[in-house]
């Protein structure tokens, strides 16, 4: 408790220099940006997606030098479905310590936001996992694919409709048996294919091809 009666007491002109901040914003890209309440000392405002670049930018020189993370939100069943999905934007000004959240509504049947990657270079590996795991698309990424699932992996795992156990098929352990190491049809069971990467030494039909049995 004694720490956040220091933190608190310390980052008041930081607060108050970030909410300055907000209302430049709002002086100057209107219905565009709108600031959200918040229970928490760093000021929050929603960004339609058209603005977002120009906002962006107009941070950037203004001394938020640092973006600290991109994460996503899935908002299922929330109305207008032009919102269901959230991008969320953590910038920080290293040397004035002001902090500020941008929120971006993504709509369901087109969920996309430009880059910031040219921006903020670290905004590359962190909306390939938001692409990844949310299936929002960054026009403009130079290079936006998966980070975490396998390439040919089906779904976005972080959306609230994905199944909690994801395909059953492909997660039945004979399905991963199978993509891991594929059975010969014409062989005995348990076999590995020639060229599979199955470890069953040569000559001991039935070894099984299951990671060393």
């Amino acid at each position: 408790m004694a720490g956040d009666g220091v933190r608190q007491g310390a980052a008041t002109p930081a607060v108050e220099a970030s909410e300055r901040t907000v209302q430049r914003l709002v002086a100057r890209f209107g219905p565009e940006v709108e600031p959200l309440p918040t229970p928490f000392d760093v000021p929050v405002v929603k960004v339609r997606p058209g603005a977002l670049r120009e906002v962006a930018a107009l941070l950037k020189e203004a001394g938020y030098a640092m973006l600290l993370d991109v994460g996503g939100v899935d908002y299922l069943g929330r109305r207008p479905p032009e919102e269901r999905f959230e991008v969320v934007y953590h910038l920080l000004d290293v040397r004035g310590l002001r902090r500020i959240r941008l929120r971006v509504p993504v709509p369901e049947d087109r969920p996309e936001v430009p880059t910031l990657s040219d921006l903020w270079p670290s905004a590359s590996w962190a909306e390939r996992e938001v692409f990844d795991l949310f299936g929002i698309r960054f026009t403009g990424h130079p290079d936006l694919r998966r980070i975490l699932m396998p390439d040919d992996w089906e779904g976005h795992p972080l959306r609230k409709d994905f199944p909690l156990r994801g395909s059953r098929q492909a997660g039945t352990p004979q399905a991963l048996r199978q993509r891991f190491f594929p059975l010969r049809l014409d062989g005995p069971p348990g076999d590995a294919a020639p060229g599979s990467g199955g470890d069953a030494p040569a000559g001991r039909p039935g070894a099984g091809g299951e990671g060393g049995a």
